[in-house]
């Protein structure tokens, strides 16, 4: 699998946080003793985007990673809105540097496959700015299977690669297991998921009255887990944590870990109470008994191809 090494060659964690929520839900002091709480849980990977709250996830990151910085691997996302070509890639990429306060990172992500410009054009930028030591790697965020496999191949003519993707992957949204898992064991692609925790639907806590998150106060958050049998799953999923006397992040953090192509997930919270179940799942002991158990939560998405039962 691809490694990945912070600046003094110290290996990327096999679990990342991520910094979505600082300077959003998160303010500084809140921001600040979730990396504390991360770097103690042996952490060093660390995700952040030029869009997350206005460029002030940049900021604050900036500040707290400094004094470890040489020790820390950074990835950042540019190129989320469509027509997203070389110049603005540039601009953004430009920008969050400053805003992190460092001359490069070491994975540098498109934040989505961008249908109003040309793939090519945006490979031609990535390559250059890494061969220039902008970063280390190159990412893809939010693409499908054969978008990233198109941009590997336009990678490969430029003499680099595709090193890195970040999916949604949870026990209710399983779609990456398809093809993009299988994608990344076949062609040493570091899947680096986000959403572990299913926007905390996962949490069990909107089974009670009452409860706040994202599901109750962002529109997308509320169609992306709304369907019945996916709080079905969730409710199933906390009686078993209840009965392991664990916490259901626990179990969903280590589940996502726990998939063959030894996804990285990305951890993330708005305080450091909210964000240490999630810690606890980075050692927990996640066989195959229980993955499968887990697993029968929630239907696992149907194959890319048909007539798989005549292999029999």
């Amino acid at each position: 699998m691809t490694a990945i090494h912070s600046p003094d060659g110290t290996p990327a964690s096999r679990f990342a946080f991520g910094a979505m929520q600082f300077g959003g839900k998160a303010d500084e002091a809140a921001s600040a003793a979730m990396f504390e709480a991360a770097l103690a849980a042996g952490i060093t990977h660390f995700d952040s985007a030029f869009l997350y709250t206005d460029g002030r996830a940049d900021e604050i990151l900036g500040r707290l990673a400094a004094p470890r910085r040489d020790g820390l691997t950074i990835a950042t996302k540019v190129g989320y809105r469509p027509g997203s070509g070389p110049e603005t890639l540039q601009q953004e990429f430009d920008t969050t540097r400053r805003r992190l306060g460092m001359e490069r990172v070491e994975i540098l992500y498109l934040h989505r496959w961008d249908p109003q410009t040309e793939p090519e054009r945006r490979m031609d930028w990535l390559a250059e700015t890494q061969a220039a030591g902008g970063f280390d790697h190159i990412g893809l965020s939010n693409f499908a299977a054969w978008q990233v496999m198109k941009a590997q191949g336009l990678a490969a003519e430029r003499g680099t690669r595709i090193a890195v993707i970040q999916p949604m992957y949870n026990l209710v949204k399983r779609q990456a297991e398809v093809e993009l898992l299988p994608m990344c064991m076949a062609e040493d692609i570091l899947p680096v998921p986000y959403s572990p925790l299913g926007g905390g639907l996962l949490t069990g806590k909107y089974s009670r009255d009452g409860a706040a998150g994202r599901l109750k106060e962002q529109e997308n958050y509320a169609r992306r887990y709304g369907a019945a049998w996916m709080h079905e799953a969730a409710q199933g999923l906390a009686g078993i944590a209840d009965e392991l006397g664990t916490h259901p992040a626990t179990l969903a953090v280590a589940w996502v870990a726990s998939h063959p192509a030894h996804p990285v997930p990305i951890l993330s919270a708005r305080s450091a109470e909210q964000l240490a179940p999630s810690l606890q799942g980075i050692a927990y002991p996640m066989d195959e008994g229980l993955r499968a158990r887990l697993s029968a939560l929630a239907p696992a998405p149907p194959p890319a191809t048909d007539r798989l039962e005549e292999q029999a």
